[in-house]
């Protein structure tokens, strides 16, 4: 792609902007449109992309990032459908909004990626899931793949499991945090300090992903191994199952997987 707009530069938009210059994109190659001048000023200095306001970005752009809120997705559409390149492969990264709603708000005929990224995109160890739309040229796809790469792993997936996708790993890292939360606490009604409480389960809870990451086991096979029969590991498990966490855990995936539908 010889020039990337980017709509939206707040977090994630600057992850993303990260991850393009990773992925080999000339910076200079890379334009935003940002609202707050004081954040495109700071992005530009940081990473030296250019600021040009929306008109102008989409009308230069062969692929347009809009990296926006749900609800504003809309507005934003009507904005842009004017001026937008004609041939711009347009990616979204909106929960819950189809291809079909980006399709129908532009009208131009653009090829959309729909994609479903994570917040540890931030720190490179994200998790995207892409769905391709009608048009999307096999080297549109590749770009799309090939940047969303620079930020951790990338799968695709048909856009009707998008949805599954935001209920696993888009609002995963939020349940994650939730257990690291209610451990701390656990830690502290023990006795712990709060200190020692987070260092303890943070470490416990990086090391257990990584051992899960590279051994090439599953989970099922790493729990079973730590478990002895009537021991320590047991005991707290078999209170997990009394309160049955496979079924919270469901239930709240699928609480997370109706409301990305409702979105839409």
């Amino acid at each position: 792609m010889n020039q990337v707009g980017v709509i939206g530069a707040g977090v994630m938009g600057e992850a993303l902007i990260a991850a393009l210059i990773s992925y080999g994109t000339a910076p200079g190659s890379i334009t935003i449109s940002e609202k707050r001048k004081d954040r495109a000023d700071e992005l530009r200095t940081r990473y030296g992309i250019k600021v040009e306001d929306v008109a102008t970005n989409v009308s230069k752009a062969d692929a347009l990032l809009l990296v926006v809120k749900p609800q504003d997705m809309a507005t934003v559409l009507d904005e842009i459908k004017g001026s937008i390149n004609k041939s711009a492969v347009v990616i979204t990264f909106a929960a819950g909004k189809k291809i079909s709603f980006i399709e129908q708000g532009l009208g131009t005929g653009n090829p959309v990626v729909r994609v479903m990224p994570n917040t540890p995109t931030l720190v490179g160890a994200g998790m995207a899931a892409i769905s391709l739309g009608a048009g999307v040229s096999a080297d549109q796809s590749k770009f799309v793949s090939g940047f969303l790469a620079a930020t951790g792993k990338v799968i695709e997936v048909s856009e009707d499991l998008q949805d599954a996708v935001t209920a696993t790993s888009g609002s995963g890292p939020a349940y994650f945090f939730r257990f690291v939360e209610a451990m701390v606490d656990g830690a502290k009604a023990l006795g712990l300090s709060d200190a020692d409480a987070t260092t303890l389960t943070v470490q416990t809870i990086v090391g257990a992903a990584k051992l899960l990451d590279e051994s090439g086991k599953s989970a099922t096979t790493l729990r079973e191994n730590v478990t002895s029969p009537n021991g320590t590991t047991a005991a707290a498990l078999a209170s997990f199952e009394s309160h049955q966490l496979g079924d919270v855990v469901a239930q709240a995936m699928k609480a997370a997987r109706d409301r990305s539908q409702e979105l839409a």
